[in-house]
Parts: C-alpha cells; structure tokens; sequence
C-alpha cells in the first residue's frame, strides 16, 4: 500500500510537470520500478530521482522517463530500438507502449539482471543483446521508434541509429558537444531528409562506444 501510495503521488507530480500523454501515464504506472533498483534503494523506487544500479551507471529520473518517452511519440504498433538498457526500467515502460523492444547494453551484468526482471514481470516483446549501442542493430532494422539512455558528445547523433531509422520514425537522444551541458533531442527522419528539435536540458552518463575491456575479451 505504500509503494501504490507513492505511485499515485509520482504520478500527479509527473502530470503537473508537463506529462499529458495518458498511455505514458499509463506505462508507468504499470511498470513497478521498485523491482528496478537495488534493494537498498527500494524505499526511494517512487522518489522523482534517478539511483544508482552498479558499474556507474543509473535509473533514471522518472521524470526524465516520462519526457523522453512521451517524445518518442510511440504508436502500439511500433518497433523500438532502446540503447542503454541499464536496470531494464526503461525498455519495460516502452514495451508496455509498443509492439516489440529491442535493447542493447555494454555490461553483460546489467543485462542478465535486466533480462531476469522482463522475465519475472512477463514482459516477453522485449530482446536484449550485448553490444555497442553506437552501431544500432543493423539485423533488425529499420526501426519506427530510437531511444538513446545515454548522453552523446557531438552536434550529430552516431550515424549508424540514423540509418536505422524508418521513414516517418523519431530518434530521441541526450546530446552535448563539450560533454557536460547536454540537450535531449529529437531526430524525425523525412522523405526529405532529416528534421532536429532542441527539446530540454538534461544529463545523462555518457554513450560509449565498443565494450568495456573484460566484456571484449569475452565475446
């Protein structure tokens, strides 16, 4: 009763900040993000912050969910590719929006635990892989819908999302050219070529290329 509590609370604070897309609402209040972060931390699940999960890495703001989602302006038959699947949060909320999720994270670790909570909540329109975010997922493309998690440093997104996405699709991704200030930004992609929005300010760990050192070696 006390996690519902907070939920309902989150919820308002969220519809007070801007959040009007019903189905967004709708998502997140479907997805327990108390079984997305660390133990230790579960008594703060409902708490408008991100938190930890290990490796350096963090669950995002609720807020910061609810925005980006709420961008992504998903269809319920929408093909998703997330990068940065982190504790998995977010993949859950858009698998509640559209039709299949694809999700791609550097650490194998985060991953598996990610995989075991899709599992447990029945979430089974969402595959996972091991890989370097930047490249996309050339095999299943193209893609109606592209979430970036983490915050890219340059004007232009990674090149390789671009070309993964559908004609009439939307790229949503952190940007900062210095590495500090970052901007959450939006990419349609057009008959004609493709369209830039500045939507908010935001930070986000940094998107990385390749795998870390250990998970490399392993592959």
């Amino acid at each position: 009763m006390i996690d519902e509590a907070r939920k309902i609370r989150l919820l308002m604070a969220l519809r007070r900040s801007g959040i009007t897309d019903a189905t967004v609402l709708g998502a997140i209040e479907r997805v327990p993000r108390e079984a997305f972060v660390p133990e230790n931390f579960a008594d703060q699940a409902y708490e408008d912050r991100a938190l930890p999960i290990g490796l350096g890495q963090t669950i995002s703001q609720p807020l910061v969910v609810a925005l980006m989602t709420q961008a992504l302006e998903i269809a319920w038959d929408s093909k998703i590719l997330e990068i940065g699947t982190g504790s998995g949060y977010q993949a859950a909320v858009l698998a509640k929006l559209g039709r299949r999720v694809y999700t791609i994270e550097r650490h194998r670790g985060l991953l598996e635990e990610a995989e075991r909570r899709f599992a447990a909540l029945r979430l089974h329109n969402i595959t996972t892989r091991v890989g370097d975010g930047t490249k996309g997922w050339p095999e299943q493309a193209p893609f109606h819908r592209i979430m970036v998690t983490a915050g890219h440093a340059g004007r232009e997104p990674p090149p390789a999302l671009l070309e993964q996405l559908h004609v009439g699709g939307c790229l949503v991704i952190p940007m900062g050219e210095d590495g500090r200030r970052q901007w959450v930004v939006r990419f349609r992609r057009t008959e004609n070529g493709i369209d830039r929005e500045e939507l908010w300010p935001v930070r986000f760990v940094p998107l990385l290329p390749d795998l870390p050192d250990g998970e490399a070696r392993a592959m």
